[in-house]
C-alpha cells in the first residue's frame, strides 16, 4: 500500500485509497479538483491540511511515526 501525503493530489488518494472517499465527501472536500493537492484542496474547503491528513491517516491505520513513505 503506498502512502499518500498533502503533495498527493485528491484523485491520486482515492485511486490509492477509495475508502478515503467517505471522509472527503464528510468534509465537503472537491474529489473531482482538477489535480489540485490534498493541502490545496483542504485550504479551499475551509480546513487544516494537517487536521485532514491525520484524519485520513487515521482512517488507514498509517497514523504511526514514521509512515510518511517519504521519510
Amino acid at each position: 500500500m503506498t502512502e499518500c501525503d498533502l503533495d498527493d493530489t485528491v484523485p491520486d488518494w482515492l485511486i490509492e485509497h477509495p475508502e478515503t472517499l467517505a471522509v472527503f465527501q464528510e468534509l465537503g472536500v472537491d474529489q473531482h479538483c482538477g489535480g489540485k493537492s490534498l493541502e490545496y484542496a483542504s485550504l479551499e474547503a475551509g480546513l487544516d491540511p494537517e487536521a485532514v491528513l491525520a484524519r485520513l491517516r487515521s482512517l488507514l491505520g498509517g497514523d504511526r511515526p514514521g509512515s510518511d513513505r517519504r521519510a
